[in-house]
């Protein structure tokens, strides 16, 4: 499948079995002048596919397959809750982004399917998703913030920790009692990782972590 030139229109293929979750993407694809959403029927034409699960795991991997074995499709996966899949073989099925869905805003949805589509000048890699994997384990892809240029500072433990349940879908007073700290030092903490990562709230912090691979 030949990518597409930056400022090409993007064929948009999406597979969400939940009613909710499909209306949101397709809304998302109908925002962006530069995307257009293709029918289930010519999926093979498309040339990023957005398949939308809850857990991604090796039947997930298999769904893929299924839904388009054309040589070079590109997929983008939409994850709702876990991310279980080897990212070796994820890789091999043609992955070659993952966003949370908790964090898929319209901006991080146009811009990972262009970019999975091969219309800017790096992809988003598959992230790890926190706590389901060692976090030395391989992965899919090598563009992270690092190897782009940008200087990706540390966090401390207590910060990975705090950024990892917030991933998982966490409030600071859930976490506070998991860690056994107090609703402010958890905040505190929380602000420190911000602070620490230059980001803009949680979300951000959160995104940026798991693109960099601190959590």
């Amino acid at each position: 499948m030949p990518h597409q030139v930056l400022g090409e229109t993007v064929r948009v293929a999406i597979h969400a079995p939940a009613p909710l979750v499909r209306a949101g993407l397709a809304g998302f694809v109908a925002l962006d002048p530069r995307l257009r959403e293709l029918p289930q029927d010519r999926i093979r034409e498309a040339d990023a596919i957005v398949v939308a699960v809850d857990v991604a795991d090796a039947s997930a991997l298999d769904l893929l397959h299924r839904l388009c074995d054309k040589p070079g499709a590109r997929f983008l996966v939409v994850v709702g809750k876990k991310w279980r899949a080897d990212l070796t073989a994820a890789r091999k099925r043609g992955v070659r982004a993952v966003v949370w869905w908790d964090f898929c805003s319209p901006d991080v949805f146009a811009r990972s399917v262009r970019a999975v589509a091969g219309s800017e000048e790096s992809s988003p890699s598959p992230q790890l998703a926190p706590g389901d994997q060692p976090r030395n384990a391989e992965r899919a892809d090598h563009h992270t913030a690092a190897s782009r240029g940008r200087a990706v500072p540390g966090l401390d433990s207590r910060e990975v920790d705090v950024l990892r349940l917030i991933a998982e879908g966490k409030q600071c007073d859930e976490i506070a009692i998991e860690l056994s700290y107090s609703e402010r030092t958890v905040r505190y903490i929380l602000y420190g990782a911000m602070k620490r990562l230059r980001t803009r709230n949680r979300a951000h912090a959160v995104s940026y972590a798991i693109r960099a691979g601190l959590i």
